[in-house]
Formats: structure tokens, C-alpha cells, sequence
């Protein structure tokens, strides 16, 4: 349509509606048009592009007004929820009560300063029995050095003590935690003492009749370890519920120990636990009597923090580990444990440690993500549980505080399966019971640690390195099962006794590589054996022969000159032990002709220790003393032998190759030191 087709019955508002309508069609269309008519109306093609650019600039407005709406709306809900986030944590952390504060307690400690005075202690103890109507009394005998006293207490109690002005006389108030045996840890049955010492015993390792059946020592490749050192000399102090004197620890050492529970010196137990744990570290061992134990040839201090119930508290177990490191212990076990963090416990740890005792304790049997105390303490080893198979234990805390894994057994499926030890039952009869727990796993760990110390490593830091470093690695333990991973004896052993020689080692290698091996005679293992013989009967020989022309007595000089000058201690030379430098050996396994090129290794003569002018030198230094002109003559008669048999058997010498020319220069200096003995021994003689 054109200007010129305007129809007047058709209204312009009604025209421009029906346009406007579609003008997402028409636009293209339209905006073909232009110009107004004469009347100065406008036409519909510019009414229509118009009304589309308005309408396009107002959605362009309300379109930014919506995405600054939905950003301010977006802004807005991230702050509530970052509030409400940090609302939520602060809510959790504000109610949660950690391992470090769960543990149960009825009693109170109170530890005052070293440096308040006497008096002024008591009289704070009488202002505490005044106000509070409770009675402070010494953990036990002690206690008296520490200042450390317990009362009844409550968190109440707690609270009151910790406001008031007594905490500025102490160095803490804290609850006196209960610790205790591990759960699950006496699951198995116990059978009487007699029906295992009637049993056959494994063909293999020590004649306890039950050892086959400890497939937990076997599985540490203990008896690798056992080759090296038993732990003797080494002090393992058990901290538990007392060791009894049961048949299978009849030759363990057991040293004085002391019962924090009772208050008294004899350790004795009666619950069976603490028994039990001594058993894996040290039970008496090829008796012919019912199992073994890993360091048998150490001693055990018993003591005795546990009731019989198998409950104690940390006073108790924070004093007995400085007992134990002022007695002489070696390495603590403790398989006990339970929720509540101790200043007194850690005190006494770190007592311990500084004193160069090496702590281990269980993890726990919670099957929870963390170890429990005093486990996961700095300075103590962890230990996690493992079954026969060396998986995880199911009962086996693990993660955070497992510094290592060992056998811990489990009898869900019969005693099979549990740590086979002498024990006693809760009537206090001698019987063999399978247990599992980490409380089974720590003492394996103690016991090697026992080994590793005997094996000559002291300071508790190296002892740990040494058991983690050599343990068998887990591949993939993102949980922390395992920490370094399971407990090896045999290759902590070695890895302690890396680079020590000792009597055994030095015999075991003369057996496998020295002359009392056979086949170091057979083999080619000595150099060059046969010239070697004859080089010293022909000296034997040439002395004898001599000796019709010049009288003389035999001594230990002139044989000690005739094996230097013709063989040496040739034996010495095949010897290698460990990474002991050669040079020496080889040095004292040669003859004077062949001292020129034993440093070095060689095996051609230096024409200059291969001739008559060591012997010479020899002889005019030595023949107008009584008793080494004999060494001297002994030394010409031997490097005689030493030229002349070389000269027929293998004349290889240094410039002059192994030919005629140094078969000749062999002979022509064997006939000068024949002579020159000759001359000496004439000498010698004349003068007599």
C-alpha cells in the first residue's frame, strides 16, 4: 500500500492498533515507509517504528532493573547464609564436648607450685576442708616431691576451686580422669594351664608346645629378629592391673614394681589383663612349656594402676610413669586408656621421655576416627589393632594418634584368632587365654621396642624412627588404619644394629666368607693358595737346608721373618666384613714382595718390594741386634721362596711384564736373597 491508498473510512487509531499489534511482522515492512502527509500527520510506518523503539528502550530499562534486583536479592541470601553458617559452627563448637573433656571423674587434682611455701600449702588445704567440707590428701607416697593432691569433686566443685584464689598456688586443677581396660579386650576363652603344655611343638622355632599357634609373633617375623638379640639387659615396665607369677614367667626377671591402686610394693594382679600384656612382651620363652614371648630375655616391672575391675585414674598412671623412668624401665606399655586430657599425665610423659624411656599405648576399641589418650599424647606411640590376615581389626580405633599397626587379634570366629597367652582367670587360676584388643597390639610394639633398645638405639625418638622406618607400608591408608604401617621385628632389628659388628657377625662372616669356610680353600676364594704353600714350606725348606751349614736355634722370630718375607697372612686377604675398608686385610696378607702394590689391590710386584733390597735393608738395620737379626734372616730366607716360586709360577711384574725379562729379574733377586741369608746366617753364627 502507498500514501496515495489511504482510505478515510478506515481511523488512523484503528489502523495503528491493528499495526502495532504486529509489529514484530510488519517491521521490516513498515519502516519502507516515510514522511508525513500534507496535514502534518504522522503516517503509519513512522507511528509504528516509533511506538517499537519506545517500546524496545523500556524493556531495555525494566530488564536492567530486574538483574540489579536479582543480584541485590542474591547478595543478600549469601550474607544470611554466611551467618547463619558461622551461627551453626560457633552453636557446635560452643556445645561439643571432645575426647579431651568426655572422660568420667569423681576426684579432683590439684597440683601446687614447687615454689609455694610449705605452710602456706596447708594452710590452703585447711581453707578447702573448711569451705567445701572435702578432705585433700596425697595421690600417694609419691606425691610428696610433685605436690600433688586429689579431693572428691564434681564439675561444680571444679569450677568453684578454678575461680577462686587457690588456682594462683597451683599449677593446675583438673579432673582426675578414670582410665581404664579397652572394651573387647578380654573377649576369648581361657583354657587351664596343663592342657597346653602337652601339646606337640611346632616344628620350627623355640619348644614352647603352643608356639605354632601364635601366629602373631610369627606374623612380626620374630624369629628373624631372635637371631640378632632376645632383649637382654632391657626393662619394659608394664603398666596394667599387676603381673602375676604365673608358670609360663617362671624365668622372667620380674624387678620391684609398686601397686598405686592399693598403695603397697608387691604388684600382683588380679584381673588377669595386665598378666596377659606381660606375656607378649616377655614370657618365658624355649622352656618346653606353653608360648613365647618377643623379649624374653628382658625383665618386667609390674605395676599396678588398674583395679580389678580394670578401672584407675591418671594420678595414678601419671605417677607411675615417673616411677617407672626413675627405676630404670626402658620402655613403658601401657594398653589402657579413655577420654579426658591430663596435664599431670603429660607432665609425667614428658618426664619420662626426657629420661630416654620409650612409651607405647593402645589406641583404643572404640572403632572411632581418633586414638584415645594417653595414645594420642605427644611422645607416645599409638599402636592400631590388626587381625590374622592384617587387615584393620574391627574394633580398632584408628587416624589421628596411630603412629603404628600390630597384631591384635580378633575371636569373632573362635580363639584361633586371638593373642595366645599365660594368664589368670578372674579366680585367679593359671590358665592360657586368647584376648583381642589394641591392649594385645601395644605390648608387641613394647616388646620389639625392647629389641631395638638392646640392639644398642637409646634415645626414644631413634627407637620410634627405627620401628616406623622398617615397618611394612600399607599402600593406600587414606583413613590412617595402619599409621607407618604393621610391625616388623626382624627388619626393625636390623635396621638397629645397621652398621654395628659384633662377635657373632664377625664369626658368622669368616664362616661364609673366610678361611673356616671350605670353599674359601676350594674356590679361588684365598689368593692364589698353592704358590701361597709352597712359598712357605720352600722357606721351611731353604731355613733347613741352611741350618746343616750353620747351626742355629728356631725361634719365634726367624718364623715370624719367614712367613712376613714369603707369604704373609695370605688367609686374611679373602676376608670382606661388612663395609670395613679392604686396604688393612690386605696389607697383613701379604709378603714383603708384594706389600708394593697390596693397597692398591693389584696383584703384579713392584720390582722394588719384589727384590733383595727390603731384605738388605733388613739386615743391616737388624744383624747386630741379639734377637731381631733372627726376623731379618727369617725375612731373607722368605722373600727367597716368595721371588723363586712366583718366578716359575707367575712372574708378572710392574714395568717389566710377565715374560722372560721378569721371570729373570724373580730368579736373579731369589739367588741375592739366598745369599744374602746365607752371608747373615754365617754371620750370626760366628759371633755365637
Amino acid at each position: 500500500m502507498t500514501p496515495q491508498e489511504y482510505r478515510p473510512e478506515f481511523p488512523i487509531e484503528r489502523q495503528t492498533e491493528k499495526k502495532s499489534a504486529k509489529v514484530g511482522n510488519n517491521f521490516n515492512f513498515a519502516s519502507s515507509w516515510g514522511g508525513q502527509y500534507p496535514d502534518g500527520r504522522i503516517d503509519d510506518a513512522e507511528f509504528i517504528i516509533r511506538k517499537s523503539r519506545e517500546n524496545v528502550d523500556r524493556g531495555e530499562r525494566d530488564g536492567l532493573s530486574v538483574k540489579s534486583r536479582n543480584a541485590e536479592e542474591a547478595a543478600m541470601r549469601k550474607i544470611l547464609l554466611t551467618c547463619l553458617f558461622i551461627l551453626g559452627v560457633g552453636w557446635a563448637l560452643f556445645n561439643f564436648k571432645g575426647l579431651a573433656t568426655q572422660g568420667s571423674y569423681d576426684t579432683l587434682v590439684l597440683d601446687f607450685r614447687e615454689d609455694v611455701p610449705a605452710a602456706d600449702i596447708q594452710q590452703t588445704l585447711d581453707e578447702i576442708a573448711r569451705r567445701y567440707d572435702l578432705q585433700p590428701q596425697l595421690n600417694s607416697e609419691f606425691s610428696q616431691p610433685d605436690n600433688l593432691y586429689i579431693i572428691r569433686g564434681d564439675r561444680q566443685i571444679l569450677d568453684k576451686l578454678r575461680k577462686s584464689n587457690i588456682a594462683k598456688l597451683t599449677e593446675y586443677i583438673e579432673p582426675n580422669y578414670i582410665y581404664s581396660i579397652p572394651e573387647t579386650a578380654a573377649d576369648g576363652s581361657a583354657t587351664p594351664a596343663k592342657t597346653f603344655s602337652t601339646a606337640n611343638p611346632s616344628l620350627r622355632g623355640p619348644n614352647d608346645p603352643m608356639y605354632a599357634k601364635q601366629w602373631n609373633l610369627q606374623g612380626i617375623d620374630i624369629e628373624s629378629a631372635w637371631q640378632e638379640t632376645k632383649g637382654k639387659g632391657v626393662t619394659v615396665a608394664v603398666i596394667d592391673t599387676g603381673v602375676s607369677p604365673v608358670s609360663d614367667l617362671q624365668q622372667t626377671e620380674l624387678v620391684p614394681g609398686y601397686d598405686f591402686v592399693n598403695d603397697r610394693d608387691r604388684a600382683d594382679d588380679d584381673n588377669g589383663h595386665g598378666t596377659h600384656v606381660a606375656g607378649t612382651i616377655a614370657q618365658s620363652t624355649n622352656n618346653g612349656y606353653g608360648v613365647a614371648g618377643i623379649a624374653y630375655e628382658a625383665k618386667i616391672m609390674p605395676l599396678k594402676v588398674l583395679s580389678a575391675a580394670g578401672g584407675g585414674t591418671v594420678t595414678d598412671i601419671a605417677e607411675s610413669i615417673k616411677f617407672a623412668a626413675d627405676n630404670g624401665a626402658d620402655v613403658i606399655n601401657m594398653s589402657l586408656g579413655g577420654g579426658g586430657e591430663s596435664s599431670a599425665m603429660k607432665e609425667a610423659i614428658d618426664y619420662a621421655y626426657s629420661k630416654g624411656v620409650v612409651i607405647v599405648a593402645a589406641a583404643g576399641n572404640a572403632n572411632q576416627n581418633a586414638a584415645g589418650y594417653p595414645a594420642r599424647y605427644p611422645h607416645v606411640i599409638g599402636v592400631a589393632a590388626t587381625d590374622s590376615t592384617n587387615l584393620k581389626a574391627p574394633y580398632s580405633n584408628f587416624g589421628a594418634g596411630v603412629d603404628i599397626a600390630a597384631p591384635g587379634g580378633n575371636t569373632k570366629n573362635g580363639d584361633a584368632g586371638g593373642i595366645l597367652q599365660n594368664t589368670i582367670d578372674r579366680s585367679g587360676n593359671d590358665v592360657f587365654a586368647a584376648y583381642q584388643g589394641t591392649s594385645m597390639a601395644s605390648p608387641h610394639v613394647a616388646g620389639v621396642a625392647a629389641l631395638v633398645k638392646a640392639s644398642g638405639i637409646q634415645d626414644p625418638e631413634e627407637v620410634e624412627a627405627v620401628l616406623q622406618q622398617s615397618a611394612r607400608k600399607v599402600e593406600d591408608d587414606t583413613l590412617n588404619h595402619f599409621g607407618a604401617g604393621h610391625l616388623d621385628a626382624a627388619a626393625a632389628v636390623e635396621l638397629a644394629r645397621k652398621g654395628q659388628i659384633t662377635f657373632r657377625d664377625f664369626f658368622r662372616w669368616l664362616d661364609t666368607n673366610g678361611y673356616l669356610n671350605l670353599k674359601f680353600w676350594i674356590d679361588g676364594g684365598v689368593v692364589a693358595l698353592l704358590p701361597k704353600v709352597l712359598m712357605v714350606v720352600g722357606s721351611y725348606l731353604l731355613a733347613w737346608f741352611l741350618r746343616n751349614y750353620f747351626p742355629f736355634t728356631w725361634t719365634w722370630s726367624l718364623a715370624t721373618g719367614l712367613v712376613a718375607g714369603s707369604s704373609g697372612l695370605f688367609f686374611l686377604r679373602g676376608l670382606y666384613i661388612f663395609d670395613l675398608p679392604q686396604w688393612p686385610l690386605r696389607v697383613m696378607g701379604s709378603s714383603l714382595p708384594e706389600l708394593g702394590t697390596a693397597i692398591q689391590g693389584g696383584s703384579v710386584l713392584n720390582p722394588l718390594f719384589a727384590s733383595v733390597l727390603i731384605p738388605l735393608v733388613l739386615v743391616a738395620l737388624l744383624l747386630g741386634h741379639s734377637r731381631w737379626k733372627w726376623f731379618a734372616i727369617g725375612s731373607a730366607i722368605g722373600v727367597t721362596a716368595c721371588l723363586a716360586v712366583s718366578a716359575l709360577l707367575d712372574p708378572a711384574v710392574l714395568w717389566l711384564g710377565d715374560g722372560w725379562m721378569a721371570r729373570g729379574f724373580l730368579l736373579g733377586n731369589a739367588v741375592l736373597c739366598y745369599g744374602l741369608a746365607r752371608l747373615s746366617l754365617k754371620s750370626a753364627t760366628g759371633a755365637i
